[in-house]
C-alpha cells in the first residue's frame, strides 16, 4: 500500500494519529490505492473522539511527497487517445477530494513538508491546518516540465501569493525554499529536520482537554526558536518587485518572451527559472495564464471543479503524455510538443479545456455543499 498509520496516546488518554508516505524509492508520489487509503482514514480518525490531532508526514530524507503517480495515468491516456481514461477521472476526483478534506479538516492537521514538496505533495502541505518546513525543503509547482499544469489546488494558492509571484512560479516550475515559503505564507512553521521527534513528544505532553490552540501554538513556537539559525536566505520576496515589473504585461506570449530574455541573466535563479520555462509546454503556459486568471474570484471548491475539468482535458490532448514519457519514461529529456511555439497555440485549443467532458452533474459538484 506504501502508507503506514498508527496512533500514539498521550499523557492524558488522547490520541494522535500518524499517517506516513511510505514509498520511499518514488519520493513517496501517491498512488490512487494510496490517496483512497489516506482518505478512509484520514474520515475514520476524525470521527473518533479520541484522536485529538492528526500528523501526515512522509518516509526517508528525499522528500515529503513529490507528486502524483503519473506514469499509470499516462499509460491509460496513451491506450485510450483523445478520450479521457476512465483511471484519470478516478484518479483526479480522488486527489482533489482528499486535498479539498485536507483544508476542512475538524481537528489540528499537521504536516511534514522536509525534502521534496512537489505537485501533489504541495496539494497535501497546502491543506493542512499546520503546514511545517524545514532547512532541506524544496516546493514546487514543476507541471510545465511535463505538459499538465499546477493543480491541486494551485489556482487557489499561487493566485493569492503577493504580485506576479504565483504566475511567475506557476511558469517557471521555480523551486521556494523553507524561508520562501514562510515568506510567501505557504508555510506557518519552520523547524529542523531533526526535530520531528520532539514535536510528537511535545503534542503527548499537551492536555487537549482545554487551552488546545494556545499550548499548541507555544509548543510550535519554542521549538521554531531553537531552529530560525538554520533558517536559509529568502530567494523570491526580495526579487518580487522584479518579477512585478516583468510580468506586467497583456498576455501570456508577452510574460513567456519576458522571461525567456533571462536565459542568459547573472542571477542565477532567475536564468534557471528562464531555462526551465522555455524548454516546458507553451500550451502549460497559456494555461497557467488563464487558470490564475480565473481563480482570482473562485470559492476553494470551485477552484478544484475548474481543476479536474482542466486535468481530464490535458488527458485528452498529446502534450500531457509526451512530457512524462520525456521526462519520467524515456528520461531522454527532449519532449516534442504538439505546439512548440508560445506564439502558435490556438485559442481554442485553450478554452477547450475549460469546457466539461462528462454528462449531467459535475463530478466534485458535493464539494460546494461545505
Amino acid at each position: 500500500m506504501n502508507l503506514h498509520f498508527e496512533e500514539l496516546t498521550g499523557t492524558d488518554g488522547a490520541r494522535i494519529g500518524i499517517a506516513s508516505l511510505d514509498a520511499e524509492k518514488s519520493l513517496n508520489a501517491l498512488s490512487l490505492p494510496m490517496i483512497n487509503a489516506l482518505r478512509d482514514q484520514l474520515d475514520a480518525w476524525a470521527k473518533e473522539p479520541q484522536i485529538v490531532c492528526v500528523l501526515l508526514r512522509g518516509n526517508g530524507a528525499k522528500a515529503f511527497c513529490a507528486g502524483g503517480e503519473v506514469r499509470s495515468l499516462v499509460e491509460a491516456c496513451r491506450a485510450h487517445p483523445g478520450e479521457v481514461p476512465p483511471l484519470a477521472a478516478h484518479f483526479f476526483a480522488a486527489e482533489y477530494r482528499l486535498d479539498f478534506n485536507l483544508h476542512t479538516y475538524p481537528k489540528p492537521l499537521i504536516c511534514w513538508g522536509h525534502g521534496y514538496v512537489l505537485g501533489g505533495g504541495m496539494g497535501l502541505l497546502q491543506g493542512a491546518s499546520i503546514r511545517i518546513v524545514t532547512p532541506s525543503s524544496r516546493l514546487a509547482m514543476p507541471e510545465i516540465g511535463i505538459g499538465l499544469y499546477p493543480d491541486v489546488g494551485a489556482s487557489w494558492f499561487l493566485s493569492r501569493l503577493p504580485g506576479k509571484l504565483g504566475l511567475f512560479l506557476g511558469l517557471t516550475g521555480a523551486q521556494m525554499n523553507g524561508r520562501d515559503a514562510i515568506d510567501l505564507d505557504l508555510a506557518d512553521r519552520f523547524l529542523r529536520d531533526d526535530q520531528q521527534h520532539e514535536l510528537l513528544e511535545g503534542l503527548l505532553q499537551l492536555n487537549w482537554q482545554e487551552q488546545t490552540a494556545m499550548q499548541l501554538n507555544s509548543l510550535l513556537k519554542a521549538l521554531q526558536q531553537e531552529a530560525i539559525a538554520q533558517l536559509p536566505e529568502a530567494q523570491w520576496l526580495p526579487r518580487r518587485e522584479q518579477i512585478d515589473e516583468l510580468l506586467d504585461v497583456s498576455d501570456v506570449r508577452c510574460a513567456w518572451k519576458a522571461i525567456s530574455a533571462l536565459r542568459d541573466h547573472p542571477d542565477l535563479l532567475l536564468s534557471r527559472a528562464a531555462k526551465t520555462m522555455t524548454e516546458g509546454s507553451p500550451l502549460t503556459a497559456h494555461l497557467v495564464w488563464e487558470q490564475i486568471d480565473r481563480a482570482r474570484h473562485l470559492s476553494l471548491a470551485q477552484v478544484f471543479q475548474m481543476e479536474y475539468t482542466m486535468s481530464l482535458n490535458c488527458c485528452r490532448h498529446p502534450e500531457f503524455s509526451e512530457g512524462v514519457r520525456a521526462r519520467l519514461i524515456d528520461k531522454d529529456q527532449k519532449p516534442h510538443w504538439h505546439w512548440p511555439d508560445i506564439n502558435n497555440v490556438p485559442e481554442a485549443a485553450v478554452e477547450a479545456h475549460f469546457h466539461k467532458v462528462w454528462e449531467g452533474r459535475h463530478p466534485l459538484a458535493d464539494l460546494s455543499e461545505y
